[in-house]
């Protein structure tokens, strides 16, 4: 039972925790990547449904095939809708030695079953508990949206054990940080109080 005077760490690990795009090669204990999951599946879910599955990746070779696979995708469509700040993206999904995975050593795939109508959001809010939960550990991790493109290649998803009846919701990668640069300031928020 929490009491309004104790510490509660999870304020640090909110403001702490931020998208990690460089890591060591350093192997994520499969224990961890267990109480990863289980601080994710405590998420809300309407209805109780729980409507998620998690496939844990750690074949590198598979996720370079899943990069390059979705790297022509991205190129033409970020070319399509080029705003301000993609150059440095675009120029990155370029180079052949770029992996959108940023050579983590863990990949899991978030799904989310079809037939459940809150289920991105369900699975969404278990993937923000899955990262904060990373950092409270010590463990890194970046949300890569755009590797859920690979839904359009059938070989690749039959690799990767995604069931028929569910889609890619978060696909996350996980790792112990490299170096990393500040996080980004963020701006103070619109709020509107109603008393």
């Amino acid at each position: 039972m929490m009491t309004d005077t104790e510490p509660i760490e999870i304020f640090s690990v909110i403001r702490e925790r931020r998208s990690v795009r460089n890591y060591t090669d350093r192997d994520v204990p499969d224990e961890a990547l267990r109480a990863i999951i289980a601080a994710g599946i405590q998420a809300p879910t309407a209805l109780g449904l729980q409507p998620w599955q998690f496939v844990i990746v750690k074949d590198r070779g598979l996720m370079r095939q899943v990069s390059d696979y979705c790297k022509p995708i991205l190129v033409e469509k970020i070319g399509e809708e080029a705003r301000s700040g993609t150059e440095e993206f675009l120029a990155a999904l370029k180079s052949p030695g770029f992996n959108i995975f940023y050579n983590a050593p863990v990949l899991i795939l978030v799904l989310g079953a079809q037939e459940a109508v809150s289920s991105v959001l369900d699975c969404t809010l278990c993937a923000e508990n899955m990262m904060l939960a990373a950092w409270a550990l010590g463990i890194g991790s970046c949300w890569i949206g755009s590797a859920a493109l690979v839904q359009q290649n059938p070989d690749l998803l039959a690799a990767l054990k995604v069931p028929a009846d569910h889609q890619i919701v978060a696909p996350l990668i996980f790792g112990y940080p490299g170096p990393l640069s500040p996080k980004a300031v963020r701006r103070e928020p619109q709020v509107t109080w109603i008393a």
